[in-house]
């Protein structure tokens, strides 16, 4: 029998963690205990109703679930469609990152785990990762790269506040590859008593399986919302940013399998996908292991990983997670690319056209809409992943008086 997931079920990886071809867990001796026991033990967890019950009551009177589905009105004049806005701005810590980490915390807590590590880019899943260990009462430590420290400053003040420890990554090119591997040495140090939440779609398996599943209740939502609104369940576009891709993920879950409904993908193109300052993976990228896993990477020839380049610090990334590269391969998702410059120009237009103040990261996704050729009948859902705020000095360098 192949270990491969060979079937259309894009839900659903093989029992060794493949999507198509993508996936596997490729790590170091000193983690095989760690990662069998959380192979063996996830599914059974978050299968148990006690389980369920206590994330499902915490996303909702913590996280503050479930988030609205909101039509986007101007937009959707301009655009010439239908376009619904999925606020995940308006979770607790401002991103969706918090309904990944309210599960981890609670499994952690279930295998015994007394420590939690993190890597952040953007710095939205470190104040997610510190905020549960604080409501917990769980020593936190989060890896982050010296150079996003720098351009998330806010967040960084957000983590220290909730009684994390920031270590900064001065590695390679000081962003969230560097500070993912940080994460994985420190796990390797410290195996028995630490759990690792990774905050995205990446990773040794099963940690793409698990993410998507704890960020699933974004398209769930959205599911049974546009049922209430529109009567129909099914929109014909769902778009997202993908950097290592939880965001993306998650919007995407409940409708990959359903063929009517398209899933746009949008990565981080920097200066252009072809100026050596990009991380534009799939039209980049070869296949590779990265963190653990076979996706495609952004790697020479030899498999050096190539820095990527973002003006947003959450899809600075080399690598896309597994179960993004088998859409692409599979064409079952559709990916695009916006420049910083794009998605510079995305955010402000976001902000005077509906008062939202997105994300650097979520303006990818907005600025791809005219290039869609959409109808009037068209419905199209765009993941909101994120608020702004953190990224307010960057956006103050380009205010026009």
């Amino acid at each position: 029998m192949s270990i491969f997931n060979t079937q259309n079920d894009y839900q659903t990886p093989s029992a060794e963690g493949y999507y198509g071809e993508f996936g596997g867990a490729f790590i170091p001796e000193m983690l095989y205990e760690n990662v069998a026991t959380l192979q063996s033990q996830y599914l059974k967890i978050m299968q148990d109703p006690s389980f369920k019950a206590e994330v499902d009551a915490l996303l909702k009177d913590y996280v503050g679930r479930p988030t609205p589905l909101f039509l986007a009105e101007r937009l959707s004049k301009e655009i010439g469609a239908t376009i619904y806005l999925k606020r995940e701005d308006l979770c607790h810590t401002g991103a969706h990152k918090i309904n990944n980490t309210i599960g981890q915390i609670i499994l952690a807590q279930r295998l015994g785990k007394t420590k939690i590590i993190a890597e952040t880019g953007a710095g939205q899943h470190g104040v997610a990762t510190a905020t549960v260990c604080a409501l917990k009462g769980m020593e936190c430590v989060v890896y982050m790269g010296e150079k996003d420290i720098e351009r998330q400053a806010p967040n960084v003040a957000r983590m220290k506040m909730l009684g994390a420890k920031v270590v900064p990554a001065k590695s390679g090119s000081k962003t969230l590859k560097d500070a993912t591997n940080e994460a994985i040495r420190a796990w390797i140090n410290e195996p028995n008593e630490t759990h690792y939440i990774i905050g995205s779609v990446v990773g040794p398996h099963p940690y793409p399986d698990m993410v998507a599943r704890f960020q699933s209740v974004i398209s769930e939502e959205i599911r049974t919302q546009l049922k209430q609104i529109t009567g129909n369940e099914l929109p014909t576009h769902v778009v997202a940013c993908v950097g290592g891709g939880s965001n993306a993920a998650g919007a995407f879950y409940h409708f990959l399998n359903e063929a009517s409904v398209a899933l746009i993908a949008v990565e981080a193109a920097g200066h252009g996908v072809n100026s050596g300052l990009s991380a534009a993976t799939t039209q980049l990228g070869t296949h590779g292991i990265l963190h653990g896993s076979k996706s495609i990477v952004m790697q020479t020839k030899d498999g050096q990983v190539v820095e990527p380049h973002s003006i947003s610090a959450g899809l600075d990334y080399p690598g896309i997670g597994p179960l993004h590269a088998y859409l692409y391969e599979s064409k079952r998702g559709t990916f695009l690319s916006a420049t910083d410059e794009e998605a510079l120009a995305s955010a402000f237009h976001i902000s005077e056209t509906e008062g939202i103040i997105p994300a650097l990261e979520t303006a990818h996704a907005f600025s791809v809409l005219p290039k869609l050729n959409l109808k009037p009948t068209d419905v199209v859902v765009i993941c909101l992943s994120g608020r702004g705020d953190k990224d307010l000095d960057t956006y103050m360098k380009y205010i026009k008086d």
